[in-house]
């Protein structure tokens, strides 16, 4: 079975002169327990802090950002097997994903 990784950050780490890079700033805001693709399922919802997420399967899947109860499709958003992702996100979000077939 093939799994998904979310984790959650605040912030971007800074460069040498202190200007904000396109990395995340570590150690993360939260590690979500790892979802099993296979049928939609549902992340925990994302912490306060959480202003951007990193996703990274290692099979392919996809995947839908919102809030309340919903379900992941395979018109979603597609993530490659073993790409890693980073997302904009509100606190207090959810993802849905599902395996692709």
């Amino acid at each position: 079975m093939s799994t998904l990784w979310i984790t959650e950050f605040a912030t971007l780490g800074p460069d040498a002169s202190g200007t904000s890079s396109p990395i995340p700033q570590f150690p993360p805001v939260a590690t979500q327990t790892p979802l099993t693709l296979g049928a939609t399922q549902q992340s925990a919802a994302f912490n306060a802090s959480t202003r951007f997420v990193r996703l990274r399967a290692d099979g392919a899947c996809h995947f839908v950002i919102g809030s309340g109860s919903f379900s992941a499709t395979v018109n979603d958003t597609p993530l490659d097997a073993n790409a890693a992702e980073y997302i904009a996100v509100q606190p207090g979000m959810k993802l849905a994903v599902i395996v692709a077939v």
